[in-house]
């Protein structure tokens, strides 16, 4: 089970991780990554849409994901934001592959974002 300081809530926070974020992607899953804040704990959010399959399948990948998520909280830099959104291939993924791609996504969205160049703010010169 994902802790409740780390699940991800706001539909704004979705927003920013993704489209402000970096995207890593795996066969069954996708990463987005923002690191806006550095004070907080990660956060993670899931999506898993109507592509995935009916309630049931949706439902079983939502709990795969949560507890993977949760598995590799540590490997997330503290005030991230990441949105873990499911494809239509996590539907036929074992436990451990969903795993595996999680993992390996938290990572390589982590690296992309480190090494990204940072946005001067707004209104600087």
């Amino acid at each position: 089970m994902l802790p409740a300081a780390h699940r991800l809530r706001r539909s704004v926070d979705f927003e920013r991780a993704v489209r402000r974020g970096t995207r890593a992607g795996r066969s069954t899953v996708v990463v987005h990554l923002a690191l806006d804040e550095p004070e907080g704990p990660p956060q993670v959010g899931l999506v898993v849409s109507k592509a995935v399959g009916n309630a049931v399948h949706r439902n079983l990948v939502k709990r795969r994901l949560r507890s993977a998520a949760s598995a590799h909280l540590d490997e997330l830099p503290d005030g991230a934001l990441a949105v873990v959104r499911a494809l239509p291939q996590a539907a036929q993924a074992s436990y451990s592959e969903l795993d595996r791609d999680v993992a390996q996504g938290f990572h390589r969205a982590v690296e992309r974002s480190r090494s990204r160049p940072t946005r001067p703010a707004e209104g600087a010169s």
